[in-house]
């Protein structure tokens, strides 16, 4: 059994968990969540709906694996409603910077030759339920970064928007310019030594 797979899921205050057929459908102050089950799983609520368990038909590998897996995603969704998740970027480099116009997420991390006067270098598009704080929109050198926040109820949606964000210009080891994450470490190389030294 499943160390992971066998803990029932507690459901706190304000948030409701639905069960039809192999749909779980989770709603909460921050918002809505569903999940179609994989066939070798069961999800059920206890009488008093305070637990959500989730069973494996059999004790095959497939259905093993499915197991933890299914509850985390499930838990993570209960959280995802009541408290919701969150990561935190930072924009090194000098003139870096970023702001958020409508729905809508503006970036200049220095590429040459794109953007143009008064428009943006990167103009991403938000996803629907996702939330972006822009808490210092420009770089004031290399130890103030610009810094924003992901937040959103599904736990993937953040991740993944984060991911995306990072990829257009991730930390260089030389001067440590680009996008990371908050507390992310950096391993900085030392430059090439001028000829003749």
């Amino acid at each position: 059994m499943s160390r992971i797979g066998k803990k029932p899921i507690a459901v706190p205050n304000g948030v409701s968990v639905a069960v039809s057929g192999r749909d779980v459908n989770v709603s909460g102050p921050l918002g809505k969540l569903s999940w179609s089950v994989p066939a070798l799983i069961a999800v059920g609520a206890s009488d008093d709906k305070k637990f959500v368990h989730v069973t494996r038909e059999s004790d095959r590998k497939e259905s093993s694996a499915l197991h933890g897996l299914s509850r985390a995603l499930i838990a993570n969704m209960v959280e995802g409603v009541s408290s919701g998740f969150q990561r935190r970027l930072e924009v090194y480099g000098t003139g870096y910077s970023c702001e958020v116009k409508g729905r809508t997420f503006n970036l200049n991390c220095g590429f040459m030759g794109r953007g143009g006067k008064n428009k943006p270098q990167f103009e991403l598009d938000i996803p629907e339920g996702l939330e972006i704080i822009v808490e210092v929109a420009a770089a004031r050198g290399d130890s103030d970064p610009a810094k924003f926040l992901v937040k959103g109820c599904d736990k993937q949606v953040v991740g993944q928007f984060a991911a995306e964000v990072r990829k257009i210009r991730p930390p260089e080891p030389y001067k440590g310019k680009g996008i990371r994450y908050e507390g992310e470490h950096v391993r900085r190389k030392q430059g090439k030594a001028l000829a003749g030294r």
